[in-house]
């Protein structure tokens, strides 16, 4: 029973770490944000952001609960994390000239 109640705190504690990581990542244009002129971001830049850091944090964290294999949730969190960069990369610069990227 007491191994069933440090695996709850530990996941809980996981999905916390996710959270706090996606939280400061969005922190880091907003400061950057008060320091230059270089830098704007609108609200949807963040709201879009918040949604793919937040939605891959937890797809991860989904992930990493349903899957006990290491091999299996490495496989699934690193398609999901290539994802992220992929859509992240075509949103700012626009790398496969998609519509989504405004080109």
């Amino acid at each position: 029973m007491r191994s069933e109640l440090n695996l709850g705190t530990h996941k809980n504690l996981r999905l916390l770490i996710i959270i706090a990581l996606a939280t400061i990542l969005l922190m880091v244009p907003l400061i950057a944000m008060c320091l230059t002129t270089e830098i704007e971001w609108t609200t949807l830049d963040f709201l879009v952001a918040a949604f793919l850091l937040f939605g891959t944090g937890l797809i991860c964290e989904a992930v990493m609960r349903k899957y006990r294999n290491a091999r299996q949730r490495l496989i699934i969190c690193a398609a999901v994390l290539i994802i992220l960069f992929l859509l992240w990369a075509e949103l700012a610069v626009g790398i496969f000239g998609s519509p989504i990227a405004g080109s």
